[in-house]
């Protein structure tokens, strides 16, 4: 985003999971991704986070990819607005994020469980931006993103073993 669009990140608490960053700390990872992923608007934009319990990321995950489980990061682009006029927010997208699974997955691969939040915010915020994993290729282009833009808060490759 240029130096005159702002970000506003609307941060959603729907559980009472323990290890949940804080809403600036989400804000912060949000706008690390936009700024990083060489596809920032340049206008002023918003993006909805929204942090939930096992049953709620399920229950999504069943009725949006028609797979019945629990899983880390959901991202849902909100497409195209053909007529927006430039003074309206562009609305990016809603990234839902399951506070158990992250904090699972964290301890199981050995992680920080801080750094695994702020990966999965880097990873649901590309996914707004058009960035895939479908593909060998588009994976490919979607890690080395996300090991930059955590790489510039010290964090190392997520994807090393």
């Amino acid at each position: 985003m240029d130096a005159e669009a702002a970000l506003t990140v609307d941060v959603q608490l729907a559980c009472g999971d323990r290890d949940i960053p804080g809403k600036k700390e989400i804000r912060a990872w949000v706008q690390l991704a936009l700024e990083g992923s060489g596809r920032a608007p340049h206008r002023n934009a918003e993006i909805a986070v929204r942090v939930v319990d096992t049953d709620e990321i399920r229950s999504l995950n069943k009725q949006y990819r028609q797979k019945d489980s629990a899983t880390n990061v959901l991202s849902f682009p909100q497409g195209t607005i053909d007529g927006l006029p430039e003074d309206e927010r562009l609305a990016l997208g809603d990234i839902v994020v399951c506070a158990g699974v992250v904090c699972d997955e964290a301890r199981e691969q050995r992680k920080s469980v801080a750094e695994h939040w702020g990966h999965m915010l880097v990873h649901g915020t590309l996914h707004l931006l058009g960035y895939d994993h479908q593909t060998d290729a588009e994976a490919v282009e979607m890690e080395r993103l996300e090991t930059e833009i955590l790489a510039r808060r010290g964090i190392g490759d997520p994807y090393a073993s």
